[in-house]
């Protein structure tokens, strides 16, 4: 499995470099005609990222665990510390791959719909902030239809993405796989640092 997400990400890293044709098609597909509502509907998808699944996650923690304020504080440290992470790391990438973002080098075929953005595209941080919470919160709640509502929430911020014309395919892979990455790790150590102080986690 490691050795699989390895794989996936030395190939999104190398289309990284050169936007691929197939990609290309893919986003300029996504991106294609005005829908002014929807559009509208994807800017608030995007930019509610980092407090709407920060937001849920304490709130339904703290409506099901209100019993155990630490239990409570320890996963909001780990949605916390796993966005930092990811973010800081996609910033890092964003700035050795230095890579244009698609309405720059596709300019007329790929349409910006979203103002707010830097010059850099690789990885999509926004993305990496989306799956690194849905991570968190899957594995907190240990429930099938929690892991399916946060990852369905995270990839529709990852379509909103390409959709307002800012981000590649492979953008949005790149992103998905370092905050996946950025969870698992964040609620690992966590864990670690409540079993040596000898509270473990309810199942």
């Amino acid at each position: 499995m490691l050795r699989a997400f390895f794989c996936l990400f030395v190939v999104v890293f190398s289309a990284a470099f050169k936007a691929q044709p197939i990609e290309v098609k893919v986003l300029s597909s996504i991106n294609a005609g005005d829908k002014p509502q929807w559009d509208k509907a994807m800017q608030y998808t995007s930019h509610s990222v980092y407090a709407a699944m920060p937001l849920s996650f304490s709130t339904a923690w703290f409506i099901q665990y209100k019993h155990d304020q630490l239990f409570l504080n320890q996963n909001a440290w780990s949605s916390a510390g796993a966005i930092g992470m990811g973010v800081g790391i996609a910033t890092g990438i964003k700035f050795l791959v230095d890579r244009p973002r698609p309405f720059v080098t596709y300019a007329g075929k790929i349409t910006q719909r979203d103002p707010y953005v830097g010059p850099h595209s690789f990885p999509s941080g926004h993305t990496t902030a989306a799956f690194a919470s849905a991570t968190v919160w899957s594995l907190s709640a240990n429930k099938w239809y929690v892991t399916v509502m946060a990852y369905s929430y995270a990839s529709l911020v990852g379509y909103s993405r390409m959709r307002l014309g800012v981000h590649y395919p492979s953008d949005v892979l790149a992103g998905a796989f370092i905050g996946t990455g950025s969870g698992y790790l964040s609620w690992y150590l966590v864990k670690k640092w409540r079993q040596k102080q000898k509270s473990p986690l309810p199942n």
